[in-house]
């Protein structure tokens, strides 16, 4: 049977955020003076964040919001500017001043992230403001879009992957089209590299002389990028779950398949235990059991709640989120059984955030002003695809290589079948990410080239052994590549990133972060795993 290509999955997949309405009030940005010229920044590393109290019925009471203003380009900075939305929880006694936390994506929202699983870094407001923020183009920041998520803006799932490339071809070509007729002006301007830019204005606006950061899987690439920029502004910076920094897309793909292949593997062997399993008691058939029910929800979907169909690769995206941590297993467990049992697809949804109350905006991305100004938007009017949105615009930004129409071409079939020997269930759906990038312009070579040999104070890397995202391999890589300011701490657990999951690791990276206590460069910390 011939194989298909839908990217219809990938762009209605959207965050588990809170859907709640935000009011970030801020002070602005001081008058700019007839004497700036077109290239100053100054005005824009003058202002100060104004926190207030967030609004929402699920906002945290005492978590604070606010927001800085950063230019829409930096190489024209009086070309418009954007808001940026932050959040932070106050230092419980005496502020050392700010730790800025970024979550990963990328295009994760960092204030809807913050308000719902700020308890874990309660710790660290014992010398810190905990801060986060939601990055150019994701969340309220003005958010990118290929439209309302909906079938209109895909590659239909009659493209023929081996008989017709060509129409593969013009088919992700309309898509890049369509998400750039919806998103704005932000969309040429977004990626790693102005993020980074972003994230040295946060710094100067919470009053810090020097950044000190916590970030998690794509949360790493923006620090790291953060050191080669800003070597000099670096203070206590930790990264968890590390990215790669050289590795072409193609590569990273088959990398995600092949880990999240051995994330399926381990839960089926997990809850195959358990008499309650929907697929059995043997973990091979029931492996088979999975690769079935994905073929047959791409064959015959099922309809929901939101009056859209349920697919294979729908089900493959809803499994892609569960797998990153153990904890969500049981859960994944029953959302399986509903599906299997009853044909209810509400608990998968949730996991893809088809069951989350962000609604999808009239498929324009909110921005305010005059078409270049972007302030903040309502959270209830964040686009539903955001966060797949705004993942493909940031990768493809971030990376100089495109999937040429010669290449798609001639090896297409190749592609697919080495996605799909790395990962039965994932393959496919991931080399449907990787090739989003074909008719989008290409991406920048600095964080390939210019990310290296940073001369910064020790940062620490940790790497998780059975991380289905970022392999460890990656941890040992960028710590080569950052050069001697890199200091490896090897989490031997399960699961993406270490810091919720390994009591170890949360225990070192809150130790270097309050008291600058670092531990030795390759100690590890041990496996730690939850009984059924």
């Amino acid at each position: 049977m011939p194989a298909k290509l839908s990217t219809r999955p990938i762009l209605r997949r959207c965050a588990i955020a809170v859907g709640v309405g935000l009011a970030l009030l801020g002070s602005g940005l001081p008058a700019t003076s007839a004497d700036d010229s077109e290239a100053g920044l100054a005005r824009f590393y003058r202002q100060k964040v104004a926190w207030s109290k967030c609004d929402g019925v699920e906002m945290p009471e005492d978590l604070q919001c606010g927001k800085v203003t950063v230019p829409l380009d930096y190489a024209r900075p009086r070309a418009g500017t954007l808001d940026l939305a932050l959040a932070r929880y106050r230092a419980t006694g005496k502020s050392r001043g700010s730790v800025l936390l970024n979550f990963g994506g990328p295009g994760g929202a960092g204030v809807s992230e913050l308000a719902a699983g700020g308890k874990e870094f309660m710790s660290l407001t014992n010398g810190y403001d905990v801060v986060s923020f939601d990055p150019r183009g994701v969340g309220r920041s003005s958010p990118v879009t290929c439209g309302n998520g909906s079938a209109e803006v895909t590659v239909d799932e009659d493209a023929d992957m081996d008989g017709d490339p060509q129409g593969v071809l013009e088919q992700l070509r309309k898509a890049a089209r369509t998400c750039a007729e919806h998103s704005g002006p932000v969309l040429p301007h977004i990626g790693t590299v102005n993020a980074s830019r972003d994230l040295d204005v946060m710094r100067q606006a919470v009053g810090d002389k020097k950044l000190n950061y916590l970030g998690f899987s794509y949360g790493t690439r923006l620090g790291a990028v953060y050191a080669a920029q800003f070597p000099e502004k670096v203070g206590r910076m930790v990264l968890d779950g590390v990215d790669t920094l050289t590795e072409p897309l193609t590569e990273q793909g088959m990398a995600g398949a092949a880990g999240q292949q051995t994330a399926l593997e381990d839960f089926v062997d997990w809850c195959v235990q358990d008499i309650a399993c929907p697929f059995g008691t043997d973990a091979r058939t029931a492996r088979e059991e999975v690769e079935r029910l994905v073929e047959s929800l791409d064959q015959d979907p099922v309809p929901t709640d939101f009056g859209e169909e349920f697919t294979g690769q729908d089900l493959v995206g809803a499994m892609g989120q569960a797998l990153y941590s153990r904890q969500l297993w049981p859960s994944l467990q029953r959302a399986l059984a509903s599906l299997v049992e009853d044909g209810d697809t509400r608990p998968l949804l949730w996991f893809s955030g088809g069951g989350s109350n962000v609604r999808a905006a009239d498929g324009v991305a909110p921005r305010a002003g005059d078409g270049t100004d972007g302030g903040l938007v309502d959270q209830e009017d964040v686009p539903l695809d955001n966060l797949p949105a705004a993942l493909m615009a940031i990768n493809c930004a971030d990376d100089p290589d495109r999937p040429s129409a010669r290449r798609i071409s001639q090896q297409l079939g190749r592609l697919r079948a080495e996605y799909e020997q790395a990962s039965p269930v994932f393959g496919r759906y991931r080399l449907t990410e990787v090739l989003m990038c074909h008719g989008r312009p290409k991406g920048t070579d600095f964080i390939r080239d210019g990310v290296r040999d940073v001369r910064t104070p020790k940062m620490l890397l940790v790497g998780t052994r059975g991380d289905p995202a970022t392999p460890y391999r990656w941890t040992v890589e960028t710590a080569e590549r950052l050069g001697d300011s890199a200091v490896v701490l090897d989490n031997k657990g399960e699961g993406h990133t270490g810091y919720a999951s390994s009591k170890c690791v949360h225990r070192k990276v809150d130790a270097f972060l309050l008291y600058g206590s670092l531990p030795p460069d390759g100690s590890s910390c041990g496996p730690e795993r939850d009984g059924r």
